[in-house]
């Protein structure tokens, strides 16, 4: 996919050029330090657990990723749609799909960068004396990435079917939303379903376990979570988040071509 690199340098450019990317910076490197600070304080000094407090352990975590990558995609297309710069670059010689795999590749870039700052704190509580388990932190940070990938695909579909950054940015932080907290939800309203349909006992339990499974396997969390954070490198999650993602960056890809048909 030619024009994928220059595409990718100059939208990575433009996050580091906008206020609101280094506010962004700034906000996340406080949150990130302030919660490793209070986790060190309540654990003890484990210095391994308060990194990974900031990688998926704390709540502070899953609220930046929500939020993060719905603000990073807001302007990559619905910005650029609104300003009519869009149209300009659709008609460069570079495909679509180059454009989407282009903004995603910065965007999740500027998302890695922004988790980098948890390894440095590693690097010195090291030098103080206190080294952290490498391994466990390692695999903690490379699923961070994976996660943000994910939600930054995400985040994309939904920039480039509106042309509001506002309502591109809302429309994404729900897709967000509800795909992370969808095993919740979904106990949540097979709670009632179990007893509405409890005389139907063989069907309903089948189908309920059907559910259960189908929902067990979109789990970002818990892929996150039993894998990466306790530092074990498993294909099957690798597997997960990379099909996932391109899933979504093809239905962006798709999204640009029809709003191309329809100019």
């Amino acid at each position: 996919m030619r024009g994928v690199i220059t595409i990718f340098r100059r939208e990575l450019a433009s996050l580091f050029w906008t206020p609101m990317g280094w506010m962004l910076l700034v906000a996340a490197l406080f949150a990130n330090g302030f919660l490793m600070w209070a986790q060190l304080a309540a654990g003890g000094g484990n210095v391994t657990a308060a990194l990974q407090a900031s990688l998926g352990r704390g709540l502070l975590f899953w609220m930046l990723l929500i939020t993060l990558p719905p603000l990073l995609a807001m302007r990559l297309f619905a910005e650029e749609s609104r300003t009519g710069t869009l149209e300009y670059l659709l008609t460069a010689p570079v495909s679509d799909a180059a454009v989407v795999v282009g903004k995603f590749l910065a965007a999740t870039m500027f998302m890695a960068i922004l988790w980098l700052s948890v390894p440095i704190y590693g690097l010195i509580v090291q030098g103080l004396g206190t080294p952290p388990d490498w391994i466990a932190l390692g695999c903690a940070y490379l699923g961070a990435v994976l996660v943000s990938g994910l939600l930054v695909s995400i985040s994309l579909l939904a920039s480039s079917l509106v042309r509001t950054p506002l309502l591109a940015a809302f429309l994404a932080f729900m897709a967000c939303f509800l795909w992370l907290t969808l095993p919740s939800m979904v106990q949540m309203i097979l709670a009632p379903l179990r007893e509405l349909f409890s005389h139907w006992a063989g069907g309903w339990e089948a189908a309920e376990r059907w559910i259960q499974i189908a929902v067990r396997s979109m789990d970002v969390p818990r892929h996150f979570l039993t894998s990466f954070l306790p530092g074990v490198l498993d294909s099957a999650e690798l597997v997960f988040f990379v099909t996932w993602t391109s899933f979504f960056l093809f239905l962006t890809t798709r999204s640009l071509e029809a709003r191309r048909w329809r100019a």
